[in-house]
């Protein structure tokens, strides 16, 4: 472990591993299986990257992302490892380049999309190659239960039966214990060790409400808190997503749209300026973002409900990879888990699928209706546990009011199954109110013992119950019936009195309150910032590569507080190894020195 540690420090800057980096280092160096489950921006890549410098060979990463392969082996060069890719994306006579090193025993590391990897050619090649060691990134995509399912991925186990001597690691952010068994299963890792360093992301701070105007929420929340930062909107359909990124730029915003209905080319591009470009936001679906190595996403917001607590998890972990302050803010209704509730009906997957994404989805309503730490349910899903309340998500900051429902409910239930539940939600409380409508005469609900019953609360307040009901499981939403309102098993002791409820009290908002604090530090120099951003950014540009390559963020807050003026104080920065120090010390040096002058 002693090589580790130098090359930690010589290759990629950093003083010392976070744990358990270094065990799991240690047992893929020493010839073992490994399968690790790390947050995002938790270091995952130097798992596999530093055993791939201390391994004999070169390490096969598969990667699914083969529109970031370019930026992943770029940063890798930079730090003079020899890195590159085979994709679609390659001529032929630079794939028979890469081919060649790679035979040649002159690469470390080159990443392979699991289609190319599963083509009987690729395999000849790896034959014939010095192989260090298999990593498969993103594993979660070998679980069929996952938003990310990739079927490919299910081929990887060839990999242990042609190359049964070669280790291999397989790594993700997110997988809950079904996942967990199902990548195990699926890439005979039986034998793997096992590395779960937690899933906290105590950087991101969590945030969900209710809809009522999204536009308007979205742009106040934009334009109060993140006027000039990159972040992500994610929305469920490709129409929503064009249609926010084109409103957004008439608000001002440089907002781009990406979904796999746009062309390759556009698609491309619009995550070039997103990597490239400072205060680029990406109006997506779930095709965007994973494996996305940007550092400084301030924000990433949710206009409708993901449909998992782990889709949820991921998206929200794409900000803060540096590890400073970043919103995960999300708005939500009833109507989202109609529509949510309607394409898991309209799906193919077989009833044992379809239960268990109906299960998945209760868990995320669950997520969005507590009224107690958001942070401890999420890990809770994992397994993983917080002891105390995280004291940085809007239930813990904002303590949220709730009020005895139980009467109301009670009301709510009765009149579903009076109606013959039959109807949706806006008929069964226009009954409630003793609404005069067509609709309400034509079936003579005007005569039902609970027409009429529930006068002391508004229309709004009426729609939060049957949220919340259906949100926990009290009642559920009949897709076949076009969004009829049922009656579940669970709601008889409610309806008996033999329980109570407590509700959380919907308010609309007055202005939200500025949770994400500036995260510059408060003893740095500003305009000294300000001028290191700019030499960092003409660097970039004149290589074609994202600033964030030269260096994160972090290392230019150290250079403002540090204010280094030698070579030797330039190297102790975190974040910069011999290679970066000679190629990139001298111009910032001088830029640092003559700002002093």
């Amino acid at each position: 472990m002693n090589s580790a540690q130098n090359i930690l420090q010589t290759v990629f800057g950093y003083p010392s591993f976070r744990s358990p980096q270094d065990e799991i280092i240690q047992t893929v160096v020493e010839g073992g299986d490994a399968l690790v489950l790390m947050p995002t921006g938790g270091g995952k890549s130097l798992c596999y990257q530093i055993p791939a410098l201390l391994r004999s060979g070169c390490a096969i990463v598969v990667s699914p992302l083969i529109a970031l392969m370019k930026d992943q082996v770029d940063a890798l060069r930079e730090l003079g490892v020899k890195a590159s890719y085979l994709n679609s994306s390659l001529d032929v006579s630079t794939t028979n380049q890469v081919e060649q090193a790679l035979v040649a025993g002159e690469l470390d590391l080159l990443y392979i999309a699991p289609e190319r990897l599963n083509q009987e050619r690729t395999m000849s090649l790896l034959q014939h190659s010095p192989i260090a060691l298999f990593a498969i990134d993103e594993a979660h995509c070998v679980s069929q239960w996952g938003h990310d399912f990739r079927a490919d991925y299910l081929q990887l186990s060839i990999l242990h039966e042609y190359f049964p001597d070669v280790p291999r690691i397989a790594l993700t952010a997110t997988a809950d214990e079904r996942t967990r068994a199902e990548i195990i299963h699926r890439l005979d890792l039986g034998e793997a060790s096992q590395f779960i360093a937690g899933f906290d992301r105590p950087n991101i701070r969590y945030r969900i409400a209710l809809k009522h105007n999204a536009r308007q929420q979205l742009l106040r929340f934009l334009k109060d808190e993140h006027p000039e930062d990159a972040g992500i909107i994610y929305c469920l359909s490709r129409k929503k997503t064009e249609e926010t990124a084109h409103w957004l730029q008439q608000q001002g915003f440089k907002a781009l749209p990406y979904h796999a209905g746009l062309n390759s080319e556009t698609r491309a591009d619009n995550q070039s300026r997103f990597l490239r470009e400072e205060g680029v936001i990406v109006v997506a679906t779930i095709a965007f973002g994973m494996g996305i190595d940007k550092p400084d996403v301030r924000f990433v917001a949710h206009l409708d409900l993901p449909k998992t607590v782990e889709s949820y998890y991921q998206e929200t972990g794409r900000g803060g990879r540096d590890g400073e302050p970043t919103d995960a803010w999300m708005i939500y209704g009833l109507q989202d888990v109609i529509k949510l509730r309607q394409m898991m009906e309209g799906s193919e997957g077989s009833e044992e699928h379809k239960r268990a994404e109906q299960h998945r989805l209760n868990a995320m309503l669950g997520l969005c209706e507590i009224t107690s730490c958001r942070r401890q349910v999420l890990l809770n899903y994992f397994g993983d546990d917080l002891p105390e309340p995280c004291g940085n998500c809007d239930n813990c900051l904002e303590p949220v009011d709730t009020w005895d429902g139980t009467e109301a409910a009670q009301m709510a239930l009765s009149a579903v199954y009076r109606t013959g539940q039959r109807f949706g939600v806006k008929h069964v409380v226009d009954v409630l109110l003793g609404a005069e409508t067509d609709k309400i005469t034509q079936y003579g609900h005007d005569q039902l013992p609970t027409y009429g019953i529930g006068k002391s609360l508004d229309n709004n307040q009426w729609s939060s119950v049957f949220r919340q009901l259906v949100a926990r499981g009290y009642l559920c939403v009949d897709m076949e019936r076009f969004g009829a309102m049922r009656l579940e098993e669970k709601c008889r002791p409610l309806l008996r009195g033999e329980e109570p409820i407590e509700l959380r009290r919907d308010i609309k908002k007055k202005e939200a309150k500025r949770l994400t604090k500036n995260y510059l530090p408060e003893d740095m120099d500003v305009a000294l910032w300000e001028v290191l951003r700019e030499c960092r950014r003409e660097l970039a540009d004149e290589q074609g590569i994202p600033p964030y390559i030269i260096f994160h963020d972090r290392t230019l807050q150290e250079m403002c507080v540090t204010v280094p003026q030698t070579m030797e104080q330039f190297g102790q920065l975190g974040g910069v190894g011999e290679r970066k120090l000679d190629k990139y010390g001298p111009a910032f040096l001088q830029v640092i020195n003559e700002y002093l002058a």
